[in-house]
């Protein structure tokens, strides 16, 4: 099955797209481990005259991006939901079978990115920064391969769980596969922008650390990427149009 697909969608595609998941995965490690672009970016936001994160109540954070911009993203997804399992419970002809295997593919992925990111942030100690000791909270600043104090409390924050309200907008890249993997890389791009653009609010709100919402977006990354890799149904709908 892997190599009809990474036959069709071309190997080395998939070769470097893995060689770019494994290189970035060594980078984010080592720079979110031995640099402060975590805590440089958080003392921006943070007024320490006032111990506050100016930009948490604002209107343009809060109201419109954590809120109205969210909202749409959200309901976006349950429409495509919505209209794959009306089509499942009766095909509507109209859809061909190239649009419907990459319409249940996005759908799926909006499904499986935001779960499996959530999951890992059960199993996470990491902090907010509004919780974080340096921003008035009462826990400690760790990195994420640090040493976890004893009977510290855990603080579930990551990876940026709000990131991935538009994180799996990447998924529309397969409406591009396999004739125009150019453009289906640059719709990929786009999508992942959307979800980093929404975790950066968060990380003006003091939601977040920088980190965070880039791990989120690396493992949106694997996911998508495995689904395409095991996804031959999509290259055979291809085939038959």
């Amino acid at each position: 099955m892997l190599v009809r697909v990474t036959t069709r969608l071309g190997a080395p595609l998939f070769r470097r797209a893995m060689l770019v998941l494994a290189v970035s995965a060594v980078l984010m490690l080592l720079l979110g481990q031995y640099t402060d672009i975590d805590l440089l970016i958080e003392d921006y936001y943070y007024d320490e005259e006032l111990k506050v994160f100016p930009w948490l109540d604002s209107w343009f954070a809060k109201d419109l991006m954590h809120g109205y911009v969210k909202n749409v993203i959200i309901k976006s997804g349950y429409l495509v939901l919505l209209v794959v399992v009306l089509d499942f419970l009766r095909p509507w002809q109209k859809i061909t079978p190239f649009v419907r295997s990459r319409l249940r593919f996005v759908a799926a992925a909006s499904l499986l990115v935001p779960t499996i990111v959530r999951g890992v942030k059960q199993f996470s100690v990491l902090h907010c920064p509004w919780t974080v000791d340096r921003y008035g909270g009462t826990e400690p600043f760790l990195r994420l391969l640090d040493h976890v104090p004893e009977g510290m409390k855990v603080g579930h924050c990551f990876p940026a769980g709000h990131a991935t309200v538009g994180l799996w907008l990447a998924a529309l890249c397969v409406f591009w596969l396999p004739r125009n993997p150019r453009v289906a890389v640059g719709v990929f791009s786009a999508g992942l922008s959307v979800g980093l653009v929404l975790g950066w609010v968060q990380q003006m709100r003091g939601a977040h650390f920088l980190f965070h919402t880039l791990w989120a977006a690396w493992l949106a990354s694997l996911v998508l990427l495995l689904m395409l890799m095991f996804a031959h149904n999509i290259l055979n709908e291809e085939k038959a149009t």
